[in-house]
C-alpha cells in the first residue's frame, strides 16, 4: 500500500509538442541511454490525445462532476425543461440552444466569427521544414560553428609559430655571387697612399667577398642569444597548450549556445502548440456564449468578451509562430546555416533532461570543475609563460650572443699593379665564430625587463584567481538554478492539473447556464498561464543542466557516475528499479527511440508544422 501511495504521489504531467498538457500516471523510470550508474528521469504520457487540429480526441475530464448536479431553478437554463429534483441529471451535458436570429433591439453579437478552417489558415509558417535533433545540432556546431573553427585555426597558428621558434636553432644557408671593383687611391696601413685599380669576383656559399676580408654574408650562418632562444622555445610550447585549452573552451561555449538555442526552439514550438490548444478552448467558449446571446439566454456583452478572447488567442498563436522562426534563425546562426531554413525539432515531448546527478554535493562539483575546466588550464599555462619570461629576463645578462659563419667558393681578380689584370681564380673558405655578452643600457635596461616580467607574472596570477572565483560562482549558480527549476516543475505541475480541472468544471457550468462566462474566461487565463509556466520551467531546467555540465568542463562520465537513490520512486509497474539493473525493454520503441514507460508510439501528438 505504501508503494501504491507513493506511486500516486508521483503522478506527473507531460508537455506534448502536439499541444497537450495532460494528466499522467508516471513514475521516474530508468534507461541506459546516458551514463553508467545513473540515468535521467522520464515522465509518462497521458491518456489525453489530440488530433492534428489539436482538438481533444479522448479526455478524462469530458464529464466533470458538475455535470451530474441538479439545476437550482428550472428557469436558470435555456436548454429546455430541466428534470425534476427527484430525478438525477443526465451525465452528458444537454444540447446547446438552437440558433435564432437576434432581435433588432438586441446589441450586436461578435460571436459571428469565421469558420475554424479559415482562422487557422492564417499562419506565417511555410510547409518546408528541416528536421533536426540535439545530437545533429551538436555535430554541426563542432564542424561549422565559426567560433570553434577560429579557435582551432589559432591552435594551428600556435603550432606553426612553435615550429618556427624551434627552427631558429638551425643555421641559415646563403648562396650567391658578388663582383667588386675599385678605381683610385687607397691608404695602406703605414699611411702611404696608393693609386690602384682592382676588381674581384666571388661565387659559392655566401656572398660579398672583398679583398682580404672575410665573406660578409656567410654561406652557413647562425646567430642569436642563447637564453632568448631557449626560453622562447619553452614559452612557445605553453602558447600551444594555451590555444588548445582556449579551443576546448570555445567548443564548450559553442555547444552551450547550441543547446540553449535548441531549447529555445523547443520552447517556441511548445508555446505555439499550447497556444493552439488554448485558442481551441477559447473558440469553444466563444461559440457557446454566442449561441446563448443569439437566443436571448445570455448577454451579448458576454459573447463579445469571449469573441475578443478568442481573437486575442489567435493573435497570440501568430506571435508564437514568429518566435519559432526567430528561434530557428538563431539556431541557424549558431550552426552557420542559411537562416531562411526553418529548423524543426524532432522531439515529440518536452521532458526534463538531467545530466549531472543530484547526489553529487556542491563542494565536490566545484573541485571537479577546477580540475576539468579548460579555462583553468589556459590560465595556468599563461602563468607558466609569464614565469618563463621572468627567468629569461634574469638570465639574459649572463647568456652570450653567438655569431657563427662559414663560407666556401671560388674567388679571383686582379689590379693594375700586378699581372694578370683579371685572373688568378681559386678556391676559398672562411669560418667565423663570435660570442659576446651584453648589458642593456649599462644594466638599467636589464633591470627594467626583469621588473616588467615580474609585474606580468603577478597579473597572470591574479587573473588565475579571478578565473577560479568565476568558475566556482558559475558552478554554484548553475547548481542552485537546477534545483530551483526542478522545484518549479513540481509546483507548476500542480498548477496545470488544477487549471485543467477548474476550466473543465466552469465550461460545463456555462453549458448548463449555471455560471457566468467571465468565470470560465478567468479559468482559461489561469490554465494558459500555468501551462506556459510549466513549459518554461522544464526548458529552463534543461538549460540549467546544460549550463552546469559546461560549468564543470564537460567531465568524463566516470566522474559523474553515482548511485541513484530509488527509495520512494517506484516504476510504473510498482516494481522498484535499482541502480545496476538491466534497462526495461518496455520503454524502447521499435524505431529505437527510448520513450517513457507505459506509453505507445501511436499516442505521440504530432509536432505543429511537421
Amino acid at each position: 500500500m505504501a508503494r501504491k501511495r507513493e506511486g500516486l504521489r508521483r503522478t506527473g504531467l507531460v508537455l506534448a509538442m502536439g499541444g497537450a498538457v495532460s494528466l499522467g500516471s508516471g513514475a521516474w523510470a530508468q534507461d541506459s541511454g546516458n551514463r553508467p550508474g545513473w540515468s535521467p528521469p522520464t515522465w509518462s504520457r497521458s491518456s489525453v490525445r489530440y488530433d492534428r487540429s489539436l482538438r481533444p480526441v479522448s479526455s478524462s475530464w469530458a464529464q466533470p462532476a458538475s455535470a451530474t448536479r441538479t439545476p437550482q431553478a428550472p428557469s436558470a437554463s435555456p436548454l429546455g425543461s430541466p428534470p425534476s429534483p427527484a430525478t438525477p441529471a443526465p451525465a452528458t451535458p444537454a444540447p446547446l440552444p438552437s440558433e435564432a436570429a437576434p432581435a433588432s433591439d438586441r446589441p450586436p453579437v461578435l460571436g459571428s466569427i469565421p469558420p475554424p478552417g479559415a482562422v487557422r489558415s492564417r499562419t506565417v509558417l511555410r510547409d518546408e521544414i528541416s528536421p533536426i535533433d540535439l545530437a545533429t545540432a551538436l555535430r554541426l556546431a563542432d564542424v561549422q560553428n565559426p567560433d570553434v573553427l577560429i579557435a582551432r585555426q589559432r591552435v594551428v597558428e600556435a603550432v606553426a609559430v612553435r615550429q618556427l621558434t624551434v627552427a631558429q636553432l638551425l643555421p641559415s644557408l646563403n648562396g650567391g655571387a658578388s663582383y667588386n671593383t675599385h678605381a683610385g687611391v687607397l691608404q695602406q696601413s703605414d699611411g702611404n697612399m696608393l693609386s690602384v685599380n682592382r676588381s674581384s669576383v666571388y661565387v659559392g656559399a655566401g656572398s660579398l667577398a672583398v679583398a682580404a676580408g672575410t665573406v660578409a654574408i656567410p654561406g652557413v650562418f647562425l646567430t642569436g642569444n642563447t637564453a632568448e632562444a631557449l626560453f622562447r622555445i619553452l614559452i612557445s610550447k605553453q602558447v600551444v597548450r594555451q590555444t588548445q585549452f582556449a579551443s576546448i573552451a570555445a567548443r564548450n561555449q559553442a555547444f552551450l549556445r547550441t543547446c540553449v538555442a535548441y531549447c529555445d526552439l523547443l520552447q517556441a514550438e511548445g508555446r505555439r502548440a499550447i497556444g493552439e490548444q488554448i485558442a481551441s478552448d477559447a473558440e469553444q467558449v466563444a461559440n457557446i456564449t454566442a449561441q446563448y446571446a443569439r437566443t436571448g439566454a445570455g448577454r451579448p456583452a458576454d459573447a463579445n468578451r469571449a469573441a475578443t478572447e478568442w481573437a486575442r488567442r489567435r493573435a497570440e498563436v501568430r506571435q508564437f509562430e514568429g518566435e519559432m522562426l526567430m528561434a530557428s534563425a538563431r539556431l541557424c546562426r549558431t550552426l552557420n546555416l542559411d537562416p531562411s531554413i526553418r529548423l524543426h525539432p524532432t522531439d515529440a515531448w518536452v521532458v526534463p533532461s538531467p545530466i549531472v546527478p543530484d547526489p553529487i554535493p556542491l563542494p565536490e562539483l566545484i573541485a571537479l570543475a577546477l580540475l576539468q575546466r579548460p579555462e583553468m588550464g589556459e590560465r595556468k599555462t599563461v602563468v607558466r609563460e609569464a614565469l618563463l619570461a621572468l627567468h629569461g629576463a634574469r638570465a639574459l645578462p649572463f647568456s652570450p650572443t653567438l655569431w657563427l659563419g662559414y663560407s666556401a667558393g671560388g674567388y679571383g681578380g686582379g689590379s693594375n699593379l700586378v699581372r694578370p689584370i683579371f685572373g688568378g681564380f681559386g678556391g676559398r673558405q672562411d669560418f667565423d665564430a663570435v660570442a659576446y655578452w651584453t648589458l642593456m643600457n649599462m644594466g638599467v635596461g636589464n633591470v627594467a625587463l626583469i621588473n616588467v616580467a615580474r609585474a606580468r607574472l603577478g597579473v597572470t596570477k591574479y587573473e588565475e584567481l579571478a578565473m577560479l572565483d568565476h568558475i566556482r560562482d558559475e558552478v554554484a549558480e548553475s547548481y542552485a538554478r537546477t534545483h530551483a527549476r526542478y522545484q518549479q516543475i513540481l509546483e507548476n505541475e500542480e498548477a496545470v492539473r488544477a487549471g485543467m480541472q477548474g476550466f473543465a468544471e466552469d465550461l460545463e457550468r456555462i453549458k448548463q447556464a449555471a455560471g457566468l462566462p467571465i468565470e470560465v474566461l478567468n479559468n482559461l487565463h489561469l490554465k494558459a498561464q500555468a501551462e506556459f509556466d510549466y513549459l518554461a520551467s522544464i526548458v529552463d531546467y534543461n538549460k540549467a543542466q546544460f549550463e552546469l555540465y559546461v560549468a564543470l568542463g564537460q567531465p568524463p562520465a566516470q566522474y559523474l557516475s553515482r548511485p541513484v537513490p530509488v527509495e520512494g520512486f517506484p516504476a510504473a509497474d510498482a516494481t522498484p528499479f535499482r541502480a545496476g539493473d538491466a534497462p526495461r525493454a518496455s520503454g524502447a520503441a521499435p524505431d529505437g527511440v527510448i520513450r517513457p514507460e507505459g506509453t505507445r508510439a501511436g499516442l505521440s501528438a504530432p509536432v505543429p508544422g511537421r
